[in-house]
């Protein structure tokens, strides 16, 4: 009994102690601060690890490089394809070619070499040291100092002194490129090329000017420029089958390139008289109706040059032309590569504005020009609600323009909500490659791992690759009906969703690089940005 009355006093006091404490707190005294309990560790997405490690890298340039370098991006929409290629290849190539160089420009030419003209065989580079780390900076921004010779004049200079070289070897460049690609983790690129080898601009000069755009585009398809269509597509042909030769592919050992998806966009050459570019954007059409290999026609060359200033509105006018008689066809222009002092203020007010509503472009390339054009908040709000992607390509930027950090309108797209994606413009002049564009965001822009994931999927929901997107909105991640329960990182999904992404190329790219952010996450909290493996 007495054990049984102690029991029941303690019991008694401990309720009461209880109820005091409640009511002490009920007349305001503060509870005591209990610290949360630690997330548990598997609450934690594989995203969140990755993010966070991010976060943890971001002042440490090693490793913040190796991460980026894991990191599955995407595709490349902006990409000239000689512009790609290092100068050491174009000096291999001129060698294995029996091509001559000159002492003073280095530039390179066929045999014979003429000695008294400077002219010396490409072979002399490899025994002389000198001679060929003057040449790697004639043929590409390697080590330029500006003086007498500009940034912007350099970069354009050196495409002239390798095009002998870049015109006979199209099959190995695409190997260089696509190689390169595969090695930082990219799925897809769009190259802009020239598979006519400048025959359009040749056909037009022959036909004449004639303003009535319908009476000349009949002219030119009576003259028999399908002929330059076809043999762009049998230079094509020629130039894959190379590449692949060169990547092994099909073999027990291919190059990882060789599963790169490689589309095409074919340039015009802006610089010239109205009639050879409106007969080289005509092939680019006729081309892209024909070969599903080739998606857009894209005008190159320095925007702010004398005639491509003269007729920009001119070539608008080419371009809404044809693209109704073409309406299958899709756009990415190059607009706004421009600032202020390369040319006159009124030059810089309407590139990117007429590219959109008079050409039709559903994708800018550079768009630098921004906060000189015309209402360019307008601007902004009109290329969010169209989801006209615009493509950044920051070290060309800086180094053709000097436009680079706040100067750059970068951020304004982001904040505006236009689709962005990073692009390499001209790796090979620039000497740089797609992890270093990424790096060089990221540095400069302080942007999160959500953003970088968001401008990969851009990267190819706003390519022009042929089918149905895997997004039914991409902004909101809702993925299409037929594969939206489905797991990207699973090896195996429902019949149904493989059947539809099956019959959509897009989209089976997009799911490719779903399942390689799985595995990339899976392994970035620990491993530093272990080398994505997208699934095959």
């Amino acid at each position: 009994m007495r054990v049984g009355a102690r029991l029941l006093a303690v019991v008694l006091f401990a309720v009461s102690y209880c109820l005091g404490q409640s009511a002490l707190h009920h007349r305001g005294r503060p509870a005591p601060v209990r610290k949360p309990a630690p997330p548990s560790p598997s609450l934690v997405t594989p995203e969140e690890h990755a993010s966070r490690y991010l976060e943890s890298v971001r002042n440490q340039p090693g490793l913040l490089l190796s991460f980026l370098r894991g990191f599955p991006k995407g595709g490349d929409l902006h990409n000239h394809l000689i512009g790609a290629i290092y100068a050491e290849s174009y000096i291999q190539w001129a060698v294995e070619d029996g091509s001559c160089i000159d002492r003073r420009s280095s530039a390179f030419s066929p045999p014979p070499c003429d000695a008294e003209k400077g002219m010396i065989p490409a072979k002399a580079l490899l025994s002389d040291p000198q001679l060929y780390a003057s040449t790697l900076a004639a043929l590409s921004m390697y080590e330029f100092v500006p003086g007498a010779e500009s940034n912007h004049d350099h970069f354009f200079h050196t495409f002239p002194k390798f095009n002998p070289i870049a015109l006979n070897h199209m099959g190995e460049e695409l190997a260089e490129v696509a190689a390169r690609a595969a090695r930082q983790n990219e799925l897809y690129l769009e190259l802009i090329v020239a598979p006519d080898g400048g025959d359009a601009a040749r056909f037009g000069s022959g036909i004449g000017w004639d303003p009535d755009l319908k009476a000349l585009q009949q002219k030119m398809l009576n003259a028999g420029i399908g002929h330059v269509v076809a043999t762009s597509r049998s230079n094509l042909d020629a130039a894959e089958a190379r590449m692949r030769q060169v990547l092994r592919c099909g073999t027990a050992s291919p190059d990882p390139g060789c599963g790169v998806a490689i589309r095409y966009e074919f340039e015009v050459p802006r610089a010239f008289p109205p009639q050879q570019v409106f007969a080289a954007i005509l092939t680019g059409f006729e081309l892209a109706a024909q070969d599903p290999r080739v998606v857009t026609v894209n005008p190159v060359m320095p925007e702010d040059w004398y005639v491509p200033m003269r007729d920009f509105s001119l070539h608008m006018q080419m371009f809404e032309f044809l693209r109704k008689q073409y309406p299958h066809v899709r756009l990415s222009l190059h607009a706004g590569e421009l600032t202020m002092g390369l040319v006159p203020p009124e030059g810089l007010r309407f590139h990117i504005h007429d590219s959109i509503r008079r050409g039709g472009a559903q994708r800018i390339g550079h768009g630098v020009d921004l906060p000189y054009e015309d209402e360019p908040l307008e601007l902004l709000h009109e290329m969010a609600a169209r989801h006209v992607a615009v493509e950044i390509c920051l070290t060309s930027n800086e180094l053709i323009l000097g436009v680079k950090g706040d100067g750059h309108p970068l951020p304004l797209y982001l904040q505006f909500g236009v689709p962005v994606v990073i692009a390499t413009d001209d790796e090979g002049v620039s000497r740089s490659d797609m992890t270093q564009e990424y790096l060089r965001a990221t540095q400069t822009y302080a942007l999160k791992y959500s953003d970088l994931k968001r401008i990969s999927r851009n990267s190819l929901e706003y390519s022009f690759l042929k089918g149905e997107s895997l997004w039914a909105d991409v902004a909101a991640l809702h993925r299409a009906p037929a594969c939206a329960a489905e797991n990207p990182a699973a090896p195996s999904g429902s019949e149904s969703c493989r059947k539809w992404l099956g019959a959509n190329p897009k989209a089976q790219l997009q799911w490719k690089l779903e399942a390689a952010f799985a595995h990339f996450e899976s392994q970035a909290c620990c491993g530093g940005g272990a080398a994505a493996k997208p699934a095959k």
